[in-house]
């Protein structure tokens, strides 16, 4: 059985998951500024519009996982949870932002409307717990992304640690499988069967329910630890999210930036946000085209 994922924003309730519009997650990779966030939240929230898509803004108030020590990581919690605030309200958007620690989340849950976990973090049972009670306190959802280690059969665990702590509101996200080293594959077949862990297969007994599935076509991109900054394959985007579109995904996840070779963050990934639009044009295409 296939659950929805239900995000109730300033502007209404967004419903992610099967028969419902197509989600976009989008907005730059770490929270640079008010400004830019609204100016990047904008331009991509009036083409989801024109589309028909749901749209949730996102951005990082910190990039706890950079590569380098030196890396520039974003304004910090409060700071970065009051410019998530101020977006939220302006755009009329619901927002997300990752957390990386359990204390984090009950500040988080007051803000957005989605806490997001972090791929490299998805089996930490603490942090999950914490999302899970907070979130679910405040009708907010949690979506975790795939650890780049697991397989999707393997995602039922932190699956089942979000229920057990309350949370049934819940979206899981696919960003790639590493593969050797500097390396990310997307697993079609895999992102199948990360949309149909209530089925039963070798690796343990079905879930009751599969929440939605997301998939990240900025980080399935990336090629990590290729030097002192994350390299990838910005030009592979639209071939990823295109397919991830055609085998039905319910949402797809995406950093942009108006110059993304000076972004803080990501920058070799980050589609450029005059490109969004004619992506989502495709995005809608490949969806009309197999309903």
């Amino acid at each position: 059985m296939k659950s929805l994922c239900t995000v109730a924003g300033p502007a209404g309730t967004i419903e992610i998951g099967p028969g419902r519009p197509l989600t976009i997650i989008a907005g730059p990779c770490a929270l640079e500024s008010r400004d830019l966030g609204l100016r990047i939240g904008e331009a991509v929230r009036d083409a989801c519009a024109e589309m028909g898509f749901s749209y949730i803004f996102k951005a990082s108030y910190d990039k706890a996982n950079r590569t380098s020590v030196d890396s520039k990581r974003g304004p910090g919690l409060e700071s970065g949870l009051r410019d998530l605030e101020a977006i939220r309200a302006e755009l009329g958007v619901p927002v997300t932002t990752d957390i990386h620690e359990p204390a984090q989340a009950e500040a988080v849950a007051e803000v957005v409307d989605v806490l997001q976990i972090p791929a490299f973090l998805c089996r930490q049972t603490d942090l999950l717990v914490a999302a899970s009670e907070a979130a679910s306190a405040r009708a907010k959802a949690v979506n975790i992304k795939k650890g780049q280690f697991l397989s999707p059969e393997e995602m039922r665990g932190p699956v089942r640690k979000c229920t057990a702590a309350g949370c049934s509101n819940l979206m899981l996200t696919e960003r790639g499988t590493f593969f050797g080293y500097h390396r990310l594959v997307t697993d079609v077949i895999g992102l199948g069967d990360l949309m149909a862990l209530d089925t039963e297969f070798d690796g343990g007994p079905a879930l009751e329910s599969t929440p939605p599935v997301c998939f990240d076509a900025t980080h399935s991109a990336q090629l990590p630890g290729a030097s002192k900054t994350t390299g990838g394959r910005r030009d592979r985007i639209p071939m990823l999210a295109a397919a991830a579109v055609a085998c039905s995904v319910d949402a797809v996840f995406m950093e942009c930036h108006p110059e993304p070779e000076r972004a803080l963050s990501d920058a070799a990934t980050m589609l450029r946000l005059d490109a969004v639009p004619a992506l989502l044009a495709r995005l809608k295409a490949v969806r009309e085209a197999i309903s």
